[in-house]
């Protein structure tokens, strides 16, 4: 059995937590067309430890980065690791890495992974991100009243004017997100073919939302979300609003999403946070703000500069 083999068992079994963006279904979602590949600790035929990751090479350089649709994946530790074997886990594979010599790797880790010094030791670099959470889902009415008194009276307004869709389509949802994209002079970097086979998968398992935002008497879509969640945490991916959407049209179809998500799992992610209008839209909701390792190594010149295109 193969060390892809065995990380799909472990998966597959249930038997211990493995955060959705780790899971072997979502990485084959997400890399398809591509390689993944995943490092391995073991204690005897027991997997203690597991980093998989997306790789290839491009132009002659060898990489292992993060996939898109992916806000980390990183190192998964068994629960019960004690900080020294823990340590140990991290040390083997900065020391695999290494001995790879890939010419670009770039993964951030789950917030819940806080050391990386492990790999500081092995050459590689960390820059600290940062992601807006509600680490609790279970009173959603008490963490509306935390929200700022402007964004609860916005909904107030748009209940008026709009309903929510629980039934969305991929089909309205695909080009709809491209024209979002289009309307700010961006191109849209997520392909539409990897955009539905993330939304349809995940809704497929049982494990993502999608909701529109439409007017109530026209019916024109005006805002749309998509949300993968397991039961531990759900997780915004993707958003998009219409060109004449209401005033606070998103916020009113978060929170609608999140009251239905806080009897799905326990707490919810933003996704993100480093833009600066983006941190400010989360905070105003009444989110945590909460820190998380992004590691990274080039063996060529030039090669962080690489990394951030």
């Amino acid at each position: 059995m193969t060390d892809k083999e065995r990380y799909r068992a472990l998966c597959e079994a249930g038997d211990l937590y493995v955060p959705l963006f780790q899971q072997a279904w979502w990485m084959d979602t997400v890399c398809h067309g591509k390689l993944w590949d995943v490092l391995l600790a073991r204690d005897g035929d027991a997997v203690v430890g597991a980093m998989p990751f997306l790789c290839g090479s491009k132009l002659g350089l060898s990489y292992i980065l993060q996939p898109q649709l992916t806000p980390w994946s990183g190192p998964w530790l068994h629960p019960e690791l004690d900080d020294e074997r823990r340590r140990a886990v991290l040390d083997s594979f900065a020391t695999e890495l290494r001995h790879r010599r890939t010419a670009l790797f770039m993964q951030c880790f789950p917030p819940e992974v806080t050391d990386w010094q492990p790999f500081h030791w092995h050459g590689f670099r960390q820059t600290t991100r940062y992601t807006h959470r509600f680490p609790s889902l279970a009173d959603p009415d008490a963490l509306y009243r935390s929200a700022s008194r402007l964004r609860r009276r916005y909904d107030k307004a748009v209940a008026e004017q709009c309903f929510v869709d629980h039934e969305l389509s991929v089909d309205e949802f695909a080009p709809f997100h491209a024209a979002y994209y289009r309307r700010q002079g961006q191109r849209d970097l997520i392909a539409e073919p990897l955009l539905r086979r993330v939304v349809e998968t995940s809704c497929s398992r049982g494990q993502g939302l999608l909701w529109g935002l439409r007017d109530h008497s026209s019916r024109g879509l005006q805002a749309a979300w998509f949300v993968a969640y397991d039961d531990r945490c759900a997780w915004s991916l993707l958003l998009a609003i219409g060109a004449d959407a209401p005033h606070g049209a998103m916020s009113y179809l978060m929170w609608q999403m999140l009251r239905e998500l806080s009897h799905r799992t326990q707490m919810f992610d933003f996704e993100g946070g480093m833009d600066e209008k983006l941190a400010f839209f989360y905070r105003s909701f009444g989110t945590e703000q909460v820190p998380y390792h992004c590691v990274y190594r080039s063996a060529i010149p030039f090669g962080e500069r690489l990394l951030h295109l």
